[in-house]
């Protein structure tokens, strides 16, 4: 098994069920010992503000603040840098625990040697 995991989820509100897996699969690892990089982009960077997960909803789904919240305990979560930039985002705005960080960063931690990298 991979001892890392790098999550980029693309999705939001506009596809619940593609959001709510990434966030699913990122918590689980995390509770399971595996040390979790998240990446939110495109229409998931709305999801670093406060209170903005708990907005959404997906019946039968774990909560989203609940999941960000074990996130944060226990991995870490990354806002892309332009997708933040294109939404006027600044790390002030931003959960604390959320940083904002490039490609570039994304590339070095997806490989990294042990790194399992997922996209949704």
């Amino acid at each position: 098994m991979a001892k890392n995991l790098v999550i980029k989820v693309t999705a939001g509100a506009d596809a619940p069920e593609r959001c709510s897996q990434a966030f699913t699969v990122a918590a689980v690892a995390v509770a399971s010992g595996v040390e979790v990089s998240l990446w939110l982009t495109g229409e998931s960077a709305w999801f670093a503000l406060p209170g903005r997960a708990a907005e959404f909803e997906l019946p039968h789904a774990a909560p989203l603040p609940d999941l960000l919240d074990s996130l944060l305990a226990g991995g870490r979560v990354t806002l892309c840098t332009q997708c933040a930039a294109r939404r006027d985002i600044t790390e002030k705005d931003v959960i604390e625990g959320v940083r904002i960080a490039g490609a570039q960063v994304f590339v070095q931690e997806a490989m990294t040697d042990g790194t399992q990298a997922l996209v949704y």
